[in-house]
């Protein structure tokens, strides 16, 4: 992802780290994989998910609503969750993810019904492989306080604020080629107070860890802004003190030109959820001018329950589309979606030992067999989102296989896809 493309190379890894990159490396001693026919990328980053939705794909009442109708649906659904669904959802979510080719991705949990915890999807995360950026989300305005989640999914700002420090201490890892960063994530400005806001982001400046939430996700969200704040979500951000290098907002759909140009100034970064934007029907991001402007954009499959999959490589797929459909057919190449697919999402996150194949950096590689169906009459192999495959043949992570021939080859997957058949039926039931 550095501008060369390299023809018949070798990859050598050593300790979870790219040792060599070149043609003809001396394979003396080592384990050799074979990828003839395939086309190698950085692993994928996904830097926006809600996991937990795994469980409620395709619910009859949401499938056709708004966002706020959306949410009204599926609240109470959530409600029900127990500890094991977390962990379930999680395990399916990442598998999938990791099925696209994607080694490292966030997620978003807000919610913490019947003694759910961080600590459940970042077990689940343990094993199936990925890298993994959790956020300690929150919600803490219910309905009988004028917000839009029901009473039974907020919880008290102080709580909140303590389980904060309790994940961070218990899981976050600065070092280079960490497997686990926590991220501090309050849901969004409509579902917590604006003391919380600004709490959550003198506590992990404090602590040293990256700042997430959602915004200007759609016309809804900035007409509350409007209303409730008396000025933009943009604006808004900036009073609270979430704009910065240590930032990263999901959506941003609705950015005007002000906006953009202060994350630019700013160094805020963007999760661009291009097909959960559709789903929802939010708008099409202005992703061409966050990125003439100087903005880093990521990409981010959004939870399940709004995107209905969660394969990254469709998703990057699908920002190049949009940008076409609304700025022409130059407006985004497959290359720069690919770009911002690893090297963006990196950036998002605040990573910079990850993302390219390059000496040094973390072994996470995704290889995508270019010799199927789907390849066939191509006449540029490594414009894998115009004519290839839509899944992974094998992917690395921390030099780690954990796809191989294209199945998860960490975990048993019989297990955790009949115990989704048994806990969806009791959800709807």
């Amino acid at each position: 992802m550095d501008g060369a493309e390299l023809r018949n190379a070798d990859v050598r890894i050593e300790g979870g780290v790219i040792a060599a990159v070149g043609q003809g490396l001396d394979a003396a001693g080592a384990e050799v994989l074979d990828c003839a026919g395939c086309v190698l990328t950085p692993g994928l980053v996904n830097t926006h998910h809600h996991l937990y939705q795994t469980l409620t794909r395709a619910v009859p009442g949401a499938q056709d609503a708004l966002l706020f109708g959306w949410l009204k649906r599926l609240y109470p659904i959530w409600s029900r969750f127990t500890p094991e669904d977390f962990a379930l959802s999680a395990t399916l979510g990442l598998a999938e993810l990791a099925l696209s080719g994607c080694s490292t991705t966030s997620d978003h949990l807000y919610l913490y019904p019947n003694g759910a915890r961080l600590d459940d999807t970042i077990g689940a995360a343990s094993e199936v492989g990925l890298r993994f950026h959790p956020t300690r989300g929150a919600m803490s305005i219910g309905e009988s306080d004028g917000g839009l989640p029901p009473d039974t999914l907020v919880e008290r700002e102080d709580a909140i604020l303590e389980d904060c420090l309790r994940v961070i201490d218990a899981f976050h890892d600065p070092a280079p080629g960490a497997m686990v960063r926590v991220g501090v994530a309050p849901c969004s400005p409509f579902s917590v107070s604006r003391e919380l806001m600004r709490d959550a982001a003198i506590l992990a400046r404090e602590k040293g860890v990256r700042l997430h939430t959602h915004l200007a996700e759609n016309d809804e969200d900035v007409r509350y802004s409007l209303t409730t704040f008396g000025c933009r979500p943009g604006q808004y951000a900036e009073d609270l003190g979430w704009t910065g290098p240590d930032v990263w907002h999901a959506h941003c759909v609705k950015l005007d030109a002000q906006e953009i140009d202060l994350f630019a100034r700013t160094r805020t970064a963007v999760a661009h959820c291009p097909c959960s934007n559709c789903r929802l029907g939010s708008g099409i991001a202005p992703v061409r001018a966050m990125r003439d402007a100087g903005v880093t954009v990521g990409l981010g499959v959004d939870g399940s329950a709004s995107n209905d999959r969660a394969n990254l490589l469709a998703e990057a797929r699908q920002a190049m589309l949009l940008q076409r459909v609304a700025h022409g057919a130059d407006a985004m190449s497959a290359r720069d979606a690919l770009h911002i697919a690893t090297v963006g999402g990196a950036a998002a996150l605040g990573r910079d030992d990850i993302g390219r194949i390059r000496v040094g950096m973390r072994a996470d590689i995704a290889g995508w067999d270019v010799s199927g169906i789907e390849s066939a009459g191509s006449w540029d192999s490594a414009a894998l989102l115009l004519a290839g495959p839509s899944s992974v043949r094998d992917l690395f992570v921390e030099g780690r296989r954990v796809v191989s021939d294209g199945r998860i080859a960490t975990v048993d997957m019989a297990a955790p896809l009949a115990a989704a058949r048994r806990a969806v039926a009791r959800l709807a039931g």
